[in-house]
């Protein structure tokens, strides 16, 4: 096992970290308290081959492996979980699922400006009453022939009104289940494709969260993901990867927090000492450390299993299930060792803290991972 990182993924991690701390960090508390999409810093991000990490080159990517993605993931989620998500997304729920099931036209049409970061991607999974549970598809996809008849509601769906490109799961065989299930290319300037409110969220509020309706969309036959019914198959595939990219957000927001509290300690005084000083903080330090090493170990594991073409659904739930409750945890001492001044905004620890819980539900919650897990071990 060799545990260093190769010259490449140190010169990533760098960029990573020095565009959130000169481009992300300021003006961050007020895109979270104005709930303010970071489109500029977004368009940047994508200029510099963040959106499209792991695409081909000859498809506008950057071709790098999904080792220097976990990385620059927990480097941008330190500073703002809004724009990482937005970044997780395009990489791993769009640009991925593209790369890996689309047509070569679909490839040339859609993927390369998603890599080139030209156009946002979003993903349109789950629904009013079908979240953990995605067979419960109530949107339909009517087979008219040379086109579907797209009708129905999404919720919760990230980049919902900045992206221009939807991948949509919808039914289009009730009788057969999951395997009736298609997944499509959308365009948002359709006629008939609705964008609703935002959600005004506990946390990430910088990620414009919105509910998507189709009206009747006439969707091309050759916008359809795959042969006949692999959408549900398509979906499930494309969230195993995105749990990594979940899981380095965690891990990220839970650093990020860790590096807040421990400068925090050495520069706040109690009892005539710095507050470093007294161990009941030390312990506290000591555990947000090794948890979050924890967490890293597991995430690099899953990214190096999934660059080795190995099967790495074991270990992204693993990994996204122990890096977003250590985010959970850690978030809430950072506050604990800031004292009254972890509970306000100036000090960053308390968004950090509202910006891990989403990471415990979305993409698979904790629940959810935890019955992967555990048929995996119960074989």
């Amino acid at each position: 096992m060799n545990y260093e990182l190769t010259e490449e993924h140190l010169m990533i991690q760098k960029a990573a970290r020095d565009f959130a701390v000169n481009e992300l960090l300021p003006g961050v508390i007020e895109r979270d308290e104005q709930q303010k999409f970071p489109a500029a810093q977004i368009k940047k991000l994508g200029a510099l081959g963040f959106l499209g990490m792991m695409v081909d080159p000859k498809y506008g990517g950057s071709g790098l492996d999904t080792i220097s993605y976990v990385l620059a993931m927990e480097e941008i989620s330190k500073i703002d979980a809004s724009t990482s998500v937005c970044m997780s997304v395009n990489n791993s729920l769009v640009c991925w699922g593209l790369e890996a099931y689309g047509t070569e036209e679909q490839k040339q049409k859609y993927l390369v400006p998603l890599a080139k970061g030209e156009v946002i991607g979003a993903f349109l999974l789950s629904e009013p009453e079908a979240g953990s549970d995605a067979t419960s598809q109530r949107t339909t996809a009517e087979d008219k022939g040379d086109h579907y008849l797209l009708n129905g509601t999404k919720n919760w769906i990230t980049n919902g009104s900045s992206a221009g490109t939807y991948l949509v799961i919808a039914q289009t065989h009730p009788e057969k289940g999951s395997k009736g299930i298609n997944a499509f290319i959308v365009e948002k300037s359709w006629p008939g494709v609705v964008v609703g409110a935002k959600e005004n969220k506990l946390g990430i509020r910088g990620s414009d969260t919105h509910s998507i309706m189709f009206q009747d969309v006439k969707v091309p036959k050759e916008n359809r993901i795959g042969e006949d019914g692999f959408g549900f198959k398509f979906a499930m595939k494309t969230l195993a990867g995105g749990r990594i990219g979940i899981a380095s957000q965690a891990l990220g927001i839970a650093s990020g927090a860790f590096e807040l509290a421990l400068k925090y300690s050495k520069e706040r005084k109690a009892f005539g000492k710095e507050i470093s000083q007294h161990q009941a903080i030390q312990f506290k330090l000591a555990d947000m450390a090794t948890r979050i090493e924890a967490a890293r170990l597991l995430c690099l594991k899953a990214a190096w299993q999934k660059d080795q073409h190995m099967d790495y659904t074991l270990s992204g739930s693993m990994a996204k299930v122990y890096a977003s409750e250590t985010a959970m945890w850690v978030t809430t001492e950072a506050v604990q060792v800031h004292g009254g001044y972890g509970y306000v905004k100036e000090y960053h620890v308390e968004r950090l803290m509202r910006d891990a819980k989403i990471t415990q539900i979305y993409e698979g919650t904790s629940e959810v991972q935890r019955i992967v897990i555990s048929r995996a071990i119960l074989q």
